[in-house]
């Protein structure tokens, strides 16, 4: 499904910056994406995990500078900084959170307006494009994001609303549904692990990059096949819109089969994502909150998983 054209501030996330001589080395172990593959060519989506594999925080990770920022959900990154810096205190890195010092754009169908401001913005997914202070990144759904330090602000959102209509929040997250992209917020953190978000088929997991906390859990689900719970597109047409974090219930087991990940607002209803069983999907009958909650209907996701080749990465 098409988006629409439309830029948007992204308000809703806030960037953590690892800084220093040893940030790459430092967060290398701590992340299941791979600091190696990244350069100011490349950007990667990952996940940080507890040692028993679930995440506290997903986010996107770009090199700037003298480190790297890791665009996340805003009421994670206080906690995240917070845990970061116990494991920091050996190494010379700096961290910190520079949510204020950035602002950040979503664009759909917005290639043109990139190209204006110099940023030819190669199509291939996680590409990354920079132009003095202002860096353009791809999305896997062909959307991108522009970054740019905070003196830019006042300016370059006069120059996007001059060729982009503004639009709400809301419809960047009903993009990111479609493209079937999950994210972890404060709601959610440490209810998953990563491929029960399907992170592992956005390139943001690594099998080949060694250890890293929670990694030998990862592996093993990877390896061994024995996941029984992962993200899916549902359809509602009924009631509120559902927060992350809520549960899914199904007729085939008394008890919760999922919860909600991310849910915004659709031509009559809402679309989400959601972690669900496989048992449960299976069945079909799916309903939100309660036994005898409204239903939801499954949707298809924009892409497919492939163990063999997810392991590759």
């Amino acid at each position: 499904m098409a988006n629409p054209a439309f830029f948007c501030p992204l308000t809703h996330e806030g960037l953590l910056a690892v800084r220093g001589v040893d940030a790459a080395k430092f967060l290398q172990g701590q992340l299941t994406c791979n600091l190696n593959y990244l350069d100011q060519d490349t950007c990667s989506l990952g996940a940080r995990c507890t040692p028993k594999g679930r995440m506290t925080s997903s986010f996107r990770i770009l090199a700037q500078g003298d480190g790297f920022l890791l665009a996340m959900a805003a009421d994670l990154v206080e906690s995240q900084l917070s845990e970061l810096k116990k494991y920091a205190v050996f190494s010379k890195s700096t961290l910190g959170d520079e949510s204020a010092s950035w602002v950040r754009y979503g664009l759909s169908q917005g290639d043109g307006v990139l190209l204006a401001l110099g940023l030819d913005l190669p199509q291939t997914a996680d590409s990354v494009c920079r132009n003095g202070q202002l860096i353009a990144l791809r999305l896997p759904d062909g959307r991108a994001e522009l970054w740019a330090v905070q003196a830019e602000a006042a300016t370059l959102q006069a120059r996007l609303a001059a060729q982009l209509p503004e639009a709400p929040l809301d419809a960047w997250l009903l993009a990111q549904v479609r493209a079937g992209i999950g994210q972890v917020v404060h709601a959610t953190r440490e209810l998953f692990i990563p491929q029960m978000i399907n992170l592992q088929a956005l390139g943001g997991v690594s099998f080949k990059k060694g250890c890293y906390t929670g990694q030998e859990i990862v592996a093993r689900m990877q390896y061994l096949g024995k996941l029984k719970r992962r993200l899916y597109r549902l359809a509602l047409t009924q009631g509120d819109l559902p927060t992350p974090g809520m549960e899914l219930f199904s007729p085939v087991h008394q008890s919760s089969v999922g919860e909600v990940v991310l849910a915004a607002p659709a031509e009559g209803g809402c679309e989400l994502l959601a972690v669900l069983q496989e048992d449960a999907v299976t069945d079909g009958r799916i309903h939100l909150g309660a036994a005898d909650g409204p239903t939801l209907s499954l949707l298809d996701l924009p892409y497919t998983l492939d163990a063999d080749r997810e392991i590759q990465r």
